[in-house]
């Protein structure tokens, strides 16, 4: 007998079991993702011979493709695939994505990053969306919930942020990417042998339509998406193309959201507004704290030593990819039992007081990493201790911020809409991702001949202005709190 919805969402405890088997999917599908990531920025400069600026516009592009199509794979999983059957075509292009790059990282860099992309944009936002699914409207362990699968997320990043780079830098970069495959794979076989556990969550939205009609469009988008590839492949490698795309996905998403909302009744309208704000806002953030895959990336090979509290040795890009991650474990959890705690005395702070808190601990951490400059020698090496702790507070920044945004979407919009808005807030972090690589670029000294010392001077000026926008936008979110909680009404 199959699992029904209401099962499901009257799980007792704290979590419900499915939660757990989308947790393991997702922590080694971002064990593959945070893996990729972390090599990318040091192997355009170290291997692909790029400049500091070149890379950060290609780490920014890169970034920016796979976040803007989790907007387009949640849109095709709401309108054709479903879900599950998004999850499972992402999670293919993402394993043969991989496997290009285990063959030949360096001639086939461009096509396999492709792959990557396209296939993250259909598995990422939909995977989000069915933990949404796993909760009653209103049931306050949501947050928790959220809370508890962004731990899986970053244990994930953990693991592949610092073992990739680790074995790209010290062996091969073949067995660096193949390693990001191997795993994918795993993620993949995961959910596919606990997806019966989900009941009808996740299946296709044309599921009473004809079986003729339903796999032909099924096989449209399938045929489209890998058509796209070597388009994608030309446009991320050609940074001015991507400024294209960029100038034009966004008015024509925004376009496409005013359109799906004009047809809801005015309380759901006034709660897509809402959401609307924390997906602006979130633009700003990301813009900032992804400065860890770009100029921190860059920042931590040049300006910073091996050795962590005076007696640990570590590769400092290895604490650049896992540090945020490792603070995310064994901070979310207590986070998230802290706001249940607050919520039963009826004292948790609204999403937009969270948001803030997110913004001012980011402005902290950013002025963190521009302390860096007064214990810094003359030859521009600076303390890994400093930089680290600059990560633990933007850590609390993100733990304010990103578990609790991808728990607002669901809540805020129609469940016909979910896919749609958890794309939204994916295309969020495009825009986010996409003006990282511009600041990145804007800090990088042209002069390739400048000392270390001058580079690291301009990277720390940048943070500092970085620091003061953040805590603007931070207040900014603490007047109009009130206004954007009446759109909410009853979402807390």
């Amino acid at each position: 007998m199959e699992t029904t919805i209401e099962q499901i969402q009257n799980f007792k405890g704290k979590y419900p079991k499915q939660l757990w088997y989308l947790f393991f999917s997702e922590m080694w599908e971002r064990f593959s993702f945070y893996g990729m990531r972390g090599m990318l920025t040091y192997f355009m400069i170290n291997v692909l011979v790029m400049n500091e600026e070149a890379a950060n516009l290609q780490y920014g592009a890169t970034q920016a493709f796979v976040y803007a199509f989790t907007f387009i794979g949640g849109m095709f999983a709401d309108k054709i695939l479903g879900f599950r059957k998004s999850l499972f075509w992402g999670g293919i292009l993402m394993i043969i994505g991989s496997v290009i790059l285990a063959i030949d990282p360096k001639n086939f860099f461009f096509i396999g990053i492709a792959f990557n992309i396209i296939g993250t944009g259909f598995f990422k936002p939909n995977i989000s969306t069915m933990v949404g699914r796993l909760y009653k409207d209103g049931d306050e362990r949501r947050d928790s919930g959220f809370s508890l699968f962004y731990s899986g997320i970053n244990i994930g990043a953990l693991i592949g942020g610092y073992v990739c780079i680790a074995l790209g830098k010290s062996y091969s970069w073949n067995i660096a990417f193949g390693l990001a495959a191997i795993v994918m794979t795993i993620s993949l076989l995961t959910f596919l042998f606990t997806q019966k556990s989900l009941g009808p969550i996740g299946l296709s939205p044309l599921a009473n339509d004809e079986k003729s009609v339903r796999q032909r469009k099924e096989w449209m988008v399938f045929i489209g998406s890998v058509i796209c590839i070597p388009l994608i492949s030309i446009m991320v490698k050609q940074t001015e193309y991507t400024d294209y795309f960029m100038y034009t996905i966004g008015p024509l998403t925004l376009v496409y959201f005013l359109i799906e909302t004009f047809k809801l009744n005015k309380s759901e309208q006034n709660k897509m507004w809402a959401a609307l704000v924390f997906i602006l806002f979130s633009i700003m953030f990301w813009a900032f704290f992804e400065q860890s895959g770009g100029s921190l990336s860059i920042f931590a090979a040049n300006h910073l030593g091996t050795e962590l509290l005076g007696f640990i040795t570590v590769d400092p890009n290895g604490v650049n990819n896992a540090a945020n991650s490792l603070f995310v474990i064994a901070f979310a959890p207590i986070l998230g039992i802290i706001w249940v705690a607050m919520s039963k005395r009826k004292s948790e702070p609204n999403t937009m007081v969270k948001f803030s808190l997110g913004f001012f601990f980011l402005g902290a951490a950013f002025l963190t990493l521009y302390a860096t400059i007064f214990v810094a020698d003359e030859n521009g090496m600076t303390s890994l201790d400093v930089f680290t702790l600059a990560y633990f507070i933007m850590t609390l920044g993100e733990l304010c911020l990103s578990p609790i945004g991808l728990s607002i979407m669901t809540k805020l919009a129609p469940t016909h809409l979910q896919g749609m808005m958890m794309g939204m807030w994916f295309l969020a972090s495009a825009y986010g991702q996409y003006v990282a690589g511009l600041l990145g670029a804007g800090m990088s000294l042209p002069n390739e001949q400048a000392t270390k010392l001058e580079k690291l001077t301009s990277y720390t000026h940048g943070y500092y202005q970085l620091a003061i926008i953040a805590v603007v936008c931070g207040v900014l979110l603490l007047i109009f709190s009130k206004q954007v909680k009446k759109l909410m009404q009853d979402v807390k």
